[in-house]
């Protein structure tokens, strides 16, 4: 990979985990705000189910952020953009729309497969 494209990938990765981690800070901040009171036991459930939909979002992101820092980490090492099957090259197109991914299209597709024969 050449040096502009590591660079690049360095600061879209960087970028996307600094918004994960904004976004869990304003929800940490908004969730411990004290100041509701909502004595209409309608209001409260919707509030609830507000803030448990809210926490399943957070999850995902972090779960995402911890492949972020594994993409950061393979940057470093000079493995980004190799796929961990079959050694092969990862597409730049596959790359710009997961980052993340640790698999060149046909290895997905045989993993994918495999998953759909075992009923996952």
């Amino acid at each position: 990979m050449k040096p502009e494209q590591i660079e690049y990938f360095k600061q879209l990765l960087s970028s996307r985990i600094d918004q994960l981690l904004n976004d869990a800070g304003k929800t940490v901040s908004e969730m411990t705000d004290d100041n509701v009171n909502l004595p209409d036991i309608t209001d409260r459930a919707s509030l609830e189910s507000d803030r448990n939909f809210e926490l399943r979002i957070r999850d995902r992101e972090r779960k995402l952020l911890k492949k972020l820092n594994e993409a950061l980490s393979r940057l470093d090492e000079g493995t980004f953009g190799i796929c961990e099957s079959c050694g092969g090259k990862i597409s730049e197109k596959r790359l710009m729309a997961r980052p993340v991914t640790t698999l060149c299209i046909n290895c997905k597709k045989k993993q994918e497969e495999q998953e759909k024969q075992r009923g996952e």
